[in-house]
């Protein structure tokens, strides 16, 4: 999509309604907007140039007028061309800033809003970029998107996962393709000093979570020694650190073949295939059988998908955390060590310790909290977005 700043359409806000976005807030709300035919008929995505009542500029956005958030604002500079070179320049700040964080090339490149490119979210794999455009205005720009990534990173290859959910508010359908180059199975990376295989094209995702890294070299720092229980494995972040971190033996649980395999070659590649054992089940059926068995683990971890995918499954989202808490804590040794984290955006940090604490009741556990943490450095948030802080974490010592 070319912008051409003469024949860019005009959206205007409602008198009083652009506090909020001249304040910084990324989005404008589609009851913030004079919404008459004019905007109803402009394309899912494009380019607008945003202005309040009085007819002062508040910047360049993409805008779909079918979706609650109708505006996503890319640039406070109403007069910035959306081409090439923004996104060139936005991708060189991420960039730098991720090189300031990491050895490696390994990492979360982008971050949506954050990282100023709404809609967004690219991995780097070394020279493997997957990346996700999640919504309407960003698959327009994709072909200014993909020529920015090629002159700043010269990828060999490009994936698009774009099969999240978010997609379908902004009534796109879902798809994975090859965007540059090819990728041949899996490609492998590098984490805490760890070697790990993803597969961008199958696994969850972008099939990796770079979000845990902190968490993982945290929680490995405590398995010297340790029986460890990992729930939810996925292609055992958790586990292959709790090994390489002298832990004596480590259970690994999912309920994907797929990811276990995955889980199972890192851990040979890292020399520790010896002390893993990873088995595929349904993890809140397998706690109850372990829980009637009395086992018990010095570490156990528990990093479940996301329990709560919209506002209505709250409820039932936090008595799900409530039970796994439950359930993980009973298995914990006296002295022993707790890991439980929550994916789900729409539980506010608050909400998802107090299901913790609860849980911890019902196991009839007390202990202390160690940490409390959320994604690594590389998920950086807008401070006008509280929501997109998704990832909340515990770790705790029980008595």
């Amino acid at each position: 999509m070319s912008d051409s700043l003469s024949s860019r359409p005009v959206v205007a806000l409602q008198p009083g309604r652009h506090k909020r976005a001249e304040a910084g807030h990324p989005w404008v709300y589609s009851n913030e907007v004079v919404m008459d035919a004019a905007a109803k008929a402009l394309p899912p995505g494009g380019l607008v140039t945003l202005r309040m009542a009085g007819g002062d500029a508040l910047g360049v956005a993409t805008f779909n007028p079918h979706t609650l958030v109708s505006a996503r604002i890319l640039d406070r500079d109403a007069k910035r061309a959306i081409d090439r070179d923004f996104f060139i320049a936005r991708l060189e700040s991420a960039l730098a800033l991720r090189r300031r964080l990491f050895s490696e090339p390994y990492y979360r490149l982008i971050h949506a809003e954050a990282d100023g490119l709404p809609g967004i979210v690219v991995d780097r794999f070394g020279d493997v970029l997957v990346c996700q455009l999640n919504t309407a205005g960003m698959m327009l720009l994709e072909a200014e998107f993909l020529a920015a990534c090629t002159a700043v990173l010269a990828p060999a290859a490009i994936i698009l996962r774009n099969d999240s959910a978010a997609r379908t508010l902004e009534g796109l359908t879902a798809e994975t393709r090859v965007a540059l180059g090819d990728v041949a199975g899996h490609i492998e990376l590098v984490e805490n000093g760890a070697r790990f295989l993803a597969d961008p094209r199958e696994g969850q995702k972008t099939g990796w979570f770079f979000d845990q890294r902190d968490n993982r070299r945290f929680v490995a720092a405590l398995c010297a020694g340790a029986r460890v229980l990992d729930l939810y494995s996925f292609s055992g972040g958790f586990a292959v650190q709790a090994a390489l971190g002298g832990a004596e033996a480590v259970l690994a649980l999912d309920s994907s073949q797929a990811a276990l395999t995955l889980a199972a070659a890192a851990a040979d590649l890292n020399g520790v295939g010896q002390r893993c054992r990873f088995q595929r089940h349904d993890a809140f059926g397998e706690l109850a059988q372990l829980v009637e068995r009395r086992e018990r683990f010095d570490v156990v971890i528990a990093d479940p998908p996301a329990f709560v995918k919209s506002k209505k499954d709250l409820g039932a989202g936090l008595r799900g955390y409530r039970k796994l808490t439950r359930l993980a804590a009973s298995l914990v040794a006296p002295g022993g060590v707790l890991f439980v984290a929550s994916c789900s955006h729409n539980v506010e940090p608050a909400a998802f310790a107090e299901a913790v604490r609860r849980g911890l009741e019902d196991a009839g556990r007390g202990g202390r909290i160690l940490r409390s943490a959320g994604a690594a450095p590389d998920h950086p948030v807008h401070p006008w977005l509280p929501e997109s802080v998704y990832l909340k974490a515990q770790v705790l010592e029980l008595a």
